[in-house]
């Protein structure tokens, strides 16, 4: 057992890493009960053991009260986004909710609060989503614009990615057309991906579970052609089987892959002047993915916000506090000033 604790030495209060071993050991039957997702539990691990067991880990439950928990939120603070830093409380929260079921604390101490801030990822325009398509196109094959060694040791790339590939342009229409998330990207496989004809064309995207959703995503009928473009040009190198993957698949380690198309998704809106939205949020590709949701939101003719939370693999409520927060009024001013069909009263 973790720190020398073991139920034979009732003297000792057990430290908080006996509870945060409990607590991983429970979410993993979850997990094998499919209530739970093998993400979210990673998620969980990473900051369990990267952040909170070497701050907490050694403490006895019973001491991981309000001053202390107060020191590691100061601590944090110094690191994360108040977000973050909320997220990593949630987290401690859970060990000491299973130390309070196990019987050894009698009440879950105060937590300091945080005021969490969020700010949206700041949407393309349509102008600047056909600035970026463009781009990424034109660029395709051209070298990076830093210098061997950077790219070797800031970015991590190896000598065969120097230059950029024609993946990056695929990504850019893919996503604002498939409303998925950058992770998604990492694991889309051509068995994943249905083409559907029948009264509308679009992809059916089986994807692997996320945040706990396990449904279909449907496309817009623009993502067929760019599955099209890139399954051609992929089934050329003989990597177009349904195990391969849609985007890089000459990369097994898609941590790497990511990073590969996450370095030239900067390099573009570095030339195109769009790193930051108006309000000067900075973006990256999940910017895409609130392009996608915000498109939609703006030009879908009366658009369902449940139907699109459920396709987009979220919620409604994250739809309004997050994608819906950055549109205006005049922006549906047509919505605003339409009239219902004159009804008549029949007595």
């Amino acid at each position: 057992m973790a720190n020398g604790w073991t139920p034979d030495a009732p003297a000792l209060t057990p430290p908080f890493v006996v509870y945060a071993d409990h607590l991983l050991r429970n979410e993993q039957a979850r997990v094998d009960r499919r209530e739970y997702t093998l993400g979210s539990l990673q998620v969980l691990r990473n900051r369990l053991e990267g952040v909170i067991l070497p701050a907490l880990g050694d403490y006895a439950v019973t001491d991981v009260n309000y001053a202390r928990l107060q020191r590691f939120t100061h601590s944090l603070s110094e690191r994360f986004s108040s977000i973050t830093v909320s997220q990593y409380l949630i987290a401690v929260r859970k060990v000491l909710s299973a130390a309070v079921s196990l019987g050894a604390l009698q009440n879950l101490p105060e937590f300091p609060k945080v005021k969490a801030q969020t700010n949206s990822r700041g949407p393309f325009t349509p102008t600047e989503y056909w600035q970026l398509l463009r781009t990424s196109r034109a660029l395709c094959g051209q070298p990076a614009p830093d210098d061997a060694h950077t790219l070797r040791v800031r970015h991590g790339l190896r000598q065969s990615d120097y230059t950029m590939p024609p993946d990056l342009a695929w990504v850019v229409g893919f996503m604002v057309n498939s409303f998925i998330r950058p992770s998604d990207i990492k694991t889309l496989k051509h068995k994943h991906v249905e083409i559907v004809r029948n009264a509308n064309v679009y992809l059916r995207l089986t994807l692997p579970a996320t945040k706990s959703h396990d449904k279909p995503i449907v496309t817009l009928q623009p993502a067929v052609r760019v599955y099209r473009a890139l399954t051609k040009y992929h089934r050329l190198q003989g990597k177009a089987n349904p195990d391969d993957y849609l985007f890089l698949p000459q990369h097994k380690d898609r941590a790497y892959a990511a990073r590969v198309l996450a370095y030239y998704f900067n390099c573009v809106m570095a030339e195109t002047g769009l790193k930051h939205g108006a309000q000067g949020q900075p973006r990256s590709l999940y910017s895409l993915r609130h392009s996608s949701i915000t498109f939609r939101l703006l030009y879908g003719h009366g658009i369902d916000v449940l139907t699109l939370a459920r396709n987009a693999r979220t919620s409604v409520d994250m739809i309004n506090r997050h994608y819906a927060s950055t549109l205006t009024a005049e922006q549906n001013i047509g919505i605003l000033q339409s009239r219902r069909p004159q009804a008549r009263f029949n007595p």
